[in-house]
């Protein structure tokens, strides 16, 4: 049985909608953004690529040096390892779309703090909306918390379902590949957790 994240109805959106919002004017916008401290030190910001008409959204912690040099989310060890883990099912990154909770990189690659967590969640809502994925997948502790309001670890909420009730659209919680890289042992979870997000969106009905 799905947890019904009913609070994220009700918290404060800290993102204006322009007129006709498109991920394009979305992406400008966040470009030009100063909303934190991150600005001062990111090369680029990393909106996120994929398909507008995702079924998968998947949104990982905060963007890294190569991502950051790039502008690109998950082009280093870590983005080659999901590749090939969504590559096991025939799902190709162009089918999906992936960005993370901030859209710049913290220094030195450390945890987002809060208040850049609150300052870049109006865009990754709005990502949400535009793209309306039938699943989004949470990679590792942060992207969980931040959606889920849940501080558990990732071994208690994997193989859950979890919902947004405002749009209904189920959330699944995956490990981070980073942590797959430094737990290698762990990557056979990874085959469980891709079969019951496979099994979500043939199911998903909504």
């Amino acid at each position: 049985m799905g947890i019904d994240v009913s609070w994220y109805k009700k918290k404060k959106n800290n993102f204006s909608e322009p007129a006709n919002t498109n991920l394009q004017t979305l992406n400008t916008i966040i470009k030009n953004c100063k909303k934190c401290k991150l600005h001062e030190t990111r090369i680029n910001t990393v909106f996120g690529e994929g398909s507008a008409n995702a079924k998968v959204m998947i949104i990982g912690e905060a963007p890294g040096k190569d991502e950051d040099i790039s502008g690109k989310p998950f082009v280093g060890r870590a983005g080659k390892l999901l590749t090939e883990i969504l590559s096991s099912i025939n799902l190709e990154r162009n089918d999906i779309f992936i960005t993370n909770t901030v859209k710049c990189r913290p220094p030195e690659n450390r945890n987002p703090h809060d208040d850049e967590i609150k300052s870049c969640s109006g865009y990754l809502d709005e990502q949400i909306k535009l793209i309306n994925p039938k699943v989004i997948v949470l990679l590792g502790k942060i992207a969980a918390n931040r959606i889920l309001n849940i501080d558990e670890p990732i071994s208690n909420l994997r193989g859950k379902k979890y919902f947004i009730k405002e749009n209904n659209i189920p959330i699944i919680v995956f490990y981070h590949p980073a942590y797959l890289l430094r737990s290698p042992l762990q990557k056979s979870k990874a085959w469980e957790d891709l079969k019951f997000m496979d099994n979500i969106i043939t199911n998903h009905d909504c």
